[in-house]
């Protein structure tokens, strides 16, 4: 069934009108508004544009907005209006599936799981909506084709802040890609409210009061009879508001706009005009109330959702008193009622009673499939008292929303199910579940003790049940850094309640990621221990891997990351499907000993947005750091402290003190490594100051690596060397110290610059034999470089070539190139003076190009030593560092069609040796392969 509609610019007055300061279907002043607004669609012409207005509460953004959807109809538009609500904010989907509506028609013709996707959106199928990145891409296909086929495309945002985080999650996406299509995008906002656009970047324009003149012709134009007086009152209590001054009027007989009758001695704005909005509301037929009322509970605005549920065809009859008296109107491009300001919607509520918003949420949910979460929610709306079953289907509903990645969502519904149960025990536990997600994930630490003081008096004997013992050691951990008392709260809790088929698994898997961190901080084989002993029938029933590959890639990564490694791939694999901010994170955490974060970074990017936009903050404090790692580890130290810097501002306004310290550490590594010490020595004191006293032995392992690496920069071999000697004995990889496989590397280099060649041996012997070369490749290349720099008497040529050559050695510049200087040291040393500048020189480059200027320093030393003039290359400087003349030589003989056997001949240097230095030029002359070598080189000798 099709709906006649009644256009927005139709010269009739609407309140929307009043919101702003239109009158007669004329927008009074905003000439400087609307220029913005014919310049956003000028440069629509080319690319997409976004533009966000903000303003306070009826200050003309509504009315602008009219005024760009008109503008962007006459320039040949597709018009798609969205408005935020209140009442629907806490729910799902409901401002997407206003985008939908209009569009509806497209959606059969996308590719088939683009559509089912959107369809379940709509809550048309029996599917539940997948995660929202799917529904993200779904949409951005659906407007992409669309656009091209009826042309470009205009999203009109009203009240942007209330819209429902799933659809504000997945308009952001379409948000930050706006200028990718023929899309513009112009939405308002109420001065201070946050939303979903606040962290794309968009643009914003703050739409300000009307001044005097304009504020005086617009009420003289609305109001004639009105005398001059009355007006100036008017105007001077709105302040300029044009929702004020449309509205404060409306209650005034005509005496009092003549001045015959007195004026109200006050003129309250907020109250005032709530008031006149229910007076408005109230005046309408029962039946187009009761309409408007089912549209509001409804929140999508679909015509024929109202049409079923009053079992109805004449529901723009009943509309029709409102549509007259301006409260609501259809879109003519949507066929969706609109109602004309968020008070509107307030007053109708206002105006009903609890009896009849029940029935019309019952009347709703038959419209919806059995298990749709909008037929959950909306029998949980019409819940007068405890109801069990409600109560049951909203847990379950809960989860489902946590695993599409909406962990806000999932903690508002597991409260409202609180509210539902009748009995204390399930009211409790639902408490406590919301106080151990919060704080896992959303980060809500702070809320933690209120939540488990509600769950113990609604069920003081489960007050140590598994959720709530997980809650308080999470706050415990994260707040003050209690390990010994959480590790005790946990232990017991899952011992006494986490048998295998006896307790919610969501819950139990909380509490063993817990029980898992905070035998990590502490680094204590007592702690893990008592892990192993409690989880070791959970580990054995448990369908889930993900807990068993923590523990041996994270856990014990040099001697267990082995049997683990297939499964952690396989669930690496799985991350660009997965939504759950938890999975993703604690899948990265699994791989960051082990080399595999650089296949995460997609997944892990996805819930550092997701944090941006007010959902997991603490699986997002861990994203962030989990990425910091990676580009440490990758050479891109720039990013380093841009990405710290984000998750740190987010530990300190939501107290995660511990979390916040992989964070320091990586900013102390970086420092170290180029030649700040200063402020690495401080983070390293910082870090043993704080974790010291409560036994978190992991922040003193990172206090150590900070300062051995700040000595080996400064070939201060010895400090280094005590300092690591300190954490374990030679020949030893603890494993309760997950971070020895970072340190095997410095150790050997250390003890064998001071003389313990034996113990660098033993500890390279051990390296081996416990099979950490297997895990990845860029521990065989240290192994390999920390075998041949242990050895004393003579030089190892084949261990360090194969290091050097060792496949992608490229991705971990820092490492590749200290074992390039090493070999050039050990070769110098040796009277090997050619061969030792190929590498040294290569070693130069690279640590010129990552800013490590003592590495430079050593590896430019080294150089002069050998008889070869050094200008070193400041930080400062473009990072583009010019072929080395033994690049420059190598790639000369490629060029002209020599093999790398025939390039080694040549120089004295090993097939494997060559291959590692081209690895090296190609990026520098940008290029992927051999043949391209003869045009670059000769374009950088022109060029110089």
């Amino acid at each position: 069934m099709s709906f006649p509609t009644s256009p927005a610019s139709d010269g009739r007055n609407h309140p929307a009108d009043e919101d702003g300061a239109r009158s007669a279907g004329r927008l009074v002043g905003r000439s400087a508004e609307r220029a913005l607004i014919d310049d956003l669609f000028d440069s629509a012409a080319t690319r997409g544009a976004a533009l966000v207005l903000t303003g306070e509460a009826g200050v003309g953004k509504s009315a602008l907005l009219d005024t760009a959807a008109e503008r962007a109809s006459e320039a040949g538009f597709t018009v798609v209006r969205i408005v935020g609500s209140q009442f629907e904010q806490s729910g799902s989907f409901s401002g997407l599936t206003q985008l939908l509506q209009p569009l509806a028609e497209e959606i059969p013709a996308l590719p088939a799981r683009q559509a089912e996707t959107l369809q379940a959106v709509r809550g048309l199928s029996e599917e539940q909506p997948a995660e929202l990145l799917a529904i993200a891409n779904a949409v951005q296909v659906l407007l992409s084709q669309t656009a091209a086929k009826r042309g470009p495309i205009t999203l009109v945002i009203d009240d942007s802040a209330w819209l429902d985080r799933p659809s504000a999650v997945v308009l952001g996406t379409v948000a930050r890609n706006v200028r990718t299509g023929s899309l513009v995008l112009l939405a308002a906002s109420r001065t201070g409210d946050e939303s979903f656009l606040s962290s794309t970047g968009i643009p914003s324009y703050e739409v300000r009061a009307l001044d005097e003149e304009s504020a005086k012709a617009l009420v003289a134009e609305r109001f004639p009879v009105m005398t001059a007086r009355v007006r100036q009152r008017l105007v001077t209590e709105a302040a300029g508001n044009p929702l004020a001054l449309l509205e404060l009027p409306v209650p005034l007989n005509e005496a009092q706009q003549t001045e015959r009758g007195p004026l109200p001695a006050v003129l309250p704005l907020s109250e005032r005009l709530k008031k006149i909005f229910s007076v408005r509301v109230s005046a309408l037929p029962r039946a187009t109330r009761k309409l408007l009322l089912l549209a509001v509970l409804d929140g999508s605005g679909d015509l024929h959702i109202l049409e079923r549920a009053v079992d109805s065809s004449d529901v723009l009859t009943r509309l029709g008193p409102a549509e007259r008296a301006g409260l609501v109107w259809v879109d003519s491009l949507t066929g969706r009622l609109v109602f004309r300001h968020p008070l509107t919607r307030s007053a109708v509520i206002e105006l009903s009673t609890s009896g009849e918003r029940r029935q019309m949420h019952l009347d709703l949910a038959e419209e919806f499939p059995e298990g749709s979460e909008r037929r959950v929610r909306h029998l949980a709306a019409a819940a007068v008292g405890p109801d069990d079953q409600v109560a049951a289907l909203l847990h379950d509903a809960a989860y489902r929303t946590l695993r599409r990645g909406d962990a806000v969502g999932a903690i508002t519904t597991l409260l409202r199910a609180s509210e539902l149960s009748s009995s204390g025990t399930t009211k409790g536990r639902m408490l406590a579940e919301a106080a151990c997600l919060g704080a896992n994930i959303t980060g809500d630490l702070r809320n933690v003790r209120s939540l488990l003081d509600n769950a113990m008096s609604a069920d003081p004997v489960g007050a140590d049940s598994l959720a709530a013992a997980t809650a308080a050691a999470s706050q415990l951990l994260n707040g003050e850094g209690d390990a010994d008392t959480a590790h005790r709260l946990l232990v017991g809790a899952i011992r006494s309640h986490a048998q295998p088929g006896q307790t919610d698994d969501n819950i139990l898997r909380e509490a063993l990621h817990t029980l898992l961190m905070v035998c990590f901080f502490s680094g204590r084989p007592d702690q893990w221990q008592a892990f192993d002993s409690a989880v070791a029938d959970v580990l054995r029933h448990s369908p889930d891997p993900l807990l068993r590959v923590l523990r041996g890639a994270f856990g014990d990564p040099a001697h267990a990351a082995s049997s683990v490694l297939d499964v952690l791939d396989d669930l690496i694999l799985g991350l660009t499907r997965e939504t759950d901010p938890r999975r993703i994170v604690r899948t990265a955490i699994a791989g960051a000993y082990v080399d595999r974060l650089p296949s995460c970074r997609s997944a892990l990017r996805r819930v550092v947005d997701d944090g941006r936009n007010g959902g997991a903050i603490a699986t997002a404090i861990e994203a962030h750091f989990l990425l910091a790692n990676d580009a440490y580890a990758g050479g891109q130290w720039d990013d380093v402290p841009d990405v710290t810097d984000e998750g740190l501002r987010w530990c300190a306004t939501h107290n995660y003190r511990l979390l916040g310290w992989p964070g320091h550490f990586l900013r102390g590594l970086l420092s170290a490594a180029r030649g700040d010490n200063q402020t690495a020595l401080e983070i390293a004191d910082r870090l043993d100051c704080w974790g010291n006293p409560r036994g978190l032995g992991a922040l003193h392992v990172y206090a150590c690596h900070i300062r051995a690496l700040s000595a080996l920069g400064s070939a201060d071999f010895e400090s280094a060397y005590r300092c690591l000697r300190s954490l374990s004995a030679p020949g030893r990889l603890p494993s309760h110290m997950p971070h020895s496989l970072w340190l095997f590397w410095d150790f050997a280099e250390s003890a064998a610059r001071t003389g313990h060649h034996a113990e660098a041996i033993e500890h390279v012997a051990a390296v081996r034999t416990s099979g950490i070369p297997s895990i990845s490749p860029r521990l065989a290349m240290m192994t390999d470089a920390a075998g041949a720099i242990a050895t004393p008497d003579v030089i190892d040529h084949d261990l360090f070539e194969r290091a050097i050559a060792a496949p992608g050695a490229e991705r971990w510049p820092f490492d590749w190139a200290r074992i390039c200087l090493a070999y050039g040291e050990r070769l110098r040393r040796a009277k090997a003076g050619g061969a030792a500048g190929v590498h040294l020189e290569a070693a130069l480059s690279t640590f010129q190009r990552l800013g490590a200027q003592p590495w430079c320093a050593r590896a430019a030393n080294e150089l002069r030593a050998s008889g070869v003039h050094v200008t070193t290359v400041t930080s400062t400087e473009d990072s583009r560092t010019p072929l080395t003349a033994q690049e420059a030589q190598i790639a000369q003989l490629a060029a002209t069609g020599l093999t790398n056997k025939q390039i080694a001949a040549q120089l004295f240097l090993s097939p494997r040796t060559v291959a590692a230095h081209l690895r090296s030029v190609f990026p520098k002359l940008n290029v992927t392969s051999r043949a391209g070598l003869r045009d670059a080189l000769t374009r950088s000798i022109a060029s110089s």
